[in-house]
């Protein structure tokens, strides 16, 4: 008889489903109309009802299948009471088929770390900017973000009211990354991907210095990597902190899928076990390809002003 798939696997099958009901939570609070939204910081850092769900949603969903795993999520929620209508049970029946990379084949539940982001680009979709807006659901052991799974609930939104909505993108390191077509950004051109609210001179003072032939201004950090592996960007800067590990895990893992690389603006790796403190205190820089040429041109007064 066939083995029963890996521990990886089946998580990772399980967080695609979860991913998507999560997608139609978040579809579902915004045509309800009433997004009950809560400032937590301040304006740029919005709460609603949406991240609220999804979270709840996402992890009573996983800690019921995978007691033993330890989940981190972006909101100070408990998931003591959770409805019934809020538990995903479903997998991804082909992601349990392939193969787990040997590298990961024996992995226990109390060694995978999951960082849930339960809606990337809070603001944007309180703003209406829905195309911003990802779940995100990031799988890290021995602190590296080993699997990711990014849902975008409103792909494919301006296509018309028959358009299917939303799509799923997953993938495992040794393995790849699947649900979109990989493409990098036309050769010779610098575009650079940066934040869209959290703007300050040093975020400006780091992109000027890259000399870029464009900078596009995008919420989120799950969109602005696919931006980076669907090539309409060829860097994501943004020096600053303010980014977190739930932002960083599940993209992180999808880009370092397909051979690119992410980092800190100083070229740290970001570590993912469960004591590590959340913020990405010294900003991200991110590219599919050609990271060193980025990286090179990041200012010294830039690093020095940004501690890991």
């Amino acid at each position: 008889s066939m083995a029963s798939p890996a521990l990886l696997m089946r998580v990772v099958a399980s967080a695609y489903s979860v991913a998507e009901k999560a997608a139609t939570i978040v579809r579902n609070v915004m045509s309800a109309g009433d997004l009950g939204i809560v400032e937590k910081a301040g304006p740029n850092d919005l709460q609603t009802k949406a991240d609220r769900l999804v979270q709840m949603s996402i992890c009573a969903s996983l800690a019921r299948k995978f007691p033993k795993v330890t989940i981190i999520g972006e909101e100070e929620l408990s998931t003591d009471n959770v409805t019934e209508d809020l538990i995903e049970d479903g997998h991804c029946e082909e992601i349990l088929k392939k193969p787990c990379p040997a590298q990961y084949t024996g992995i226990k539940e109390e060694e995978l770390v999951i960082w849930v982001d339960p809606l990337d680009g809070t603001k944007e979709y309180t703003e209406g900017l829905l195309d911003h807006v990802t779940v995100l659901i990031g799988i890290a052991y021995g602190g590296k973000a080993i699997a990711g799974v990014i849902n975008q609930p409103y792909y494919n939104y301006e296509a018309g009211a028959n358009a299917v909505l939303g799509r799923t993108i997953w993938g495992v390191l040794g393995m790849g990354a699947f649900g979109f077509q990989l493409s990098e950004a036309p050769a010779g051109k610098h575009i650079v991907i940066t934040t869209r609210s959290h703007s300050n001179a040093l975020v400006n003072e780091c992109i000027s210095a890259l000399n870029p032939d464009h900078v596009i201004r995008v919420g989120g950090a799950g969109n602005k990597i696919i931006q980076l592996i669907e090539g309409k960007a060829s860097a994501y800067v943004f020096a600053s902190p303010g980014c977190k590990k739930w932002d960083t895990c599940a993209p992180e893992a999808i880009l370092h899928a397909v051979g690119g690389k992410i980092t800190d603006i100083c070229g740290n790796s970001f570590q993912y076990n469960k004591e590590v403190k959340h913020m990405n205190s010294a900003g991200v820089l991110a590219t599919l390809r050609n990271y060193d040429y980025y990286a090179s041109r990041i200012p010294n007064t830039v690093k020095e002003s940004l501690v890991p």
